[in-house]
């Protein structure tokens, strides 16, 4: 089923290719996104969507000194937010805290908490610790893994542990397991692996190439979906991690992003070079606490797992978020800088 253009939009102003839904922000569905201008000054924007839904409101803008790669919001605290950013050949990570009165300034600047300046690679992304408050957080570079303890009264990070790969292996990106907070899975050109936290040591892995992006699914233990290349969407039961249990088409192109549903365990939603986004269902043997009636079902429906593309996009999309407020809600960045909010409630039950 081929989408129009049914979502609500918002500009940058220059290029960007990631976007966090705001999960500490109870009070409203709110996003965060950050650019990645080479010759600019770089932006990060905080966005609400509207009591009425019907559009985005820019609630905070504020500027950023590099080009930003990886952006995170934290789980517990609405003004808190990590970045990776370059400058040149340098990359550099960082954790910001937006100004409490920042609505009532004329130009309100980021208070940076601290550094992780213990990296010497190229960084990959930021994990905050999967829900709730804690100072634990990961980073990751090409050649290494890295646990820090996070003190934002103190303004600091310290190094708990850390295991390097070797230069043999490169490391692209990683997720960390909400159901096993001592598991995180990482991503390499030819596998992915999954560490424990404890012992620093490889626990599992699952032997495939070119892997875009991971996510766990927050509603099912042991399952895992990967974006891959040229082989689409793969969905993996940790526990036998030989073949996937489902496989999905993915995109024309290269399929760059997958976000697991944070309610509904069997969506899934995935971003593209080819300019769409896709809603897919899985097949119930993915799952086996997804009641029939949660989602429109018909016989074609359970024959075709894609429900619907969206393809309000002139440039590839890299940024995906589904809001943990209202699940049913998701906000999608293309590299042109368009932020476009989709609502997925037509192919849910009309209880």
């Amino acid at each position: 089923m081929q989408g129009g253009s049914s979502g609500i939009g918002y500009g940058l102003k220059y290029q960007a290719r990631c976007i966090s839904d705001v999960k500490a922000d109870t009070d409203h569905t709110s996003f965060i996104t950050g650019t990645l201008s080479l010759k600019e000054e770089n932006e990060v924007h905080l966005i609400r969507v509207s009591s009425g839904g019907t559009e985005l409101i820019c609630e905070g803008l504020f500027s950023h000194p590099n080009e930003i790669w990886d952006l995170a919001s934290c789980p517990f605290d609405q003004r808190i937010f990590s970045t990776v950013y370059s400058s040149g050949e340098s990359y550099g990570a960082a954790i910001w805290q937006i100004p409490e009165l920042y609505g009532e300034l004329n130009s309100p600047q980021l208070e940076r908490i601290t550094s992780l300046d213990a990296h010497v690679g190229k960084i990959k992304c930021i994990l905050w610790w999967p829900f709730g408050r804690h100072d634990k957080l990961i980073s990751i570079d090409e050649e290494t893994l890295f646990l820090w303890s996070l003190d934002c009264s103190k303004k600091t990070a310290q190094v708990q542990s850390k295991e390097s790969v070797g230069m043999l292996h490169n490391l692209s990106g990683g997720a960390w397991d909400p159901h096993d907070v001592n598991a995180v899975a990482a991503t390499y050109e030819s596998a992915i692996q999954v560490w424990d936290l404890r012992t620093m040591k490889k626990t599992n892995s699952i032997e495939r190439g070119h892997v875009r992006n991971i996510d766990y699914n927050p509603k099912k233990k042991h399952i895992l979906v990967t974006a891959e290349d040229e082989s689409g969407i793969n969905i993996w039961d940790l526990r036998k991690p030989k073949v996937p249990i489902q496989e999905l088409p993915g995109h024309t192109h290269w399929t760059w992003a997958v976000k697991c549903n944070p309610e509904y365990d069997r969506l899934i939603l995935s971003a593209g070079t080819d300019s769409n986004v896709n809603l897919w269902v899985t097949s119930p043997s993915c799952s086996d606490d997804f009641t029939s009636e949660s989602l429109v079902d018909s016989p074609t429906r359970r024959l075709n797992p894609l429900l619907n593309s969206y393809s309000d996009y002139e440039d590839s999309v890299y940024g995906l978020a589904w809001s943990v407020r209202e699940p049913w809600i998701f906000a999608s960045l293309s590299y042109d800088g368009r932020v476009v909010v989709e609502t997925v409630k037509p192919f849910l039950s009309r209880k």
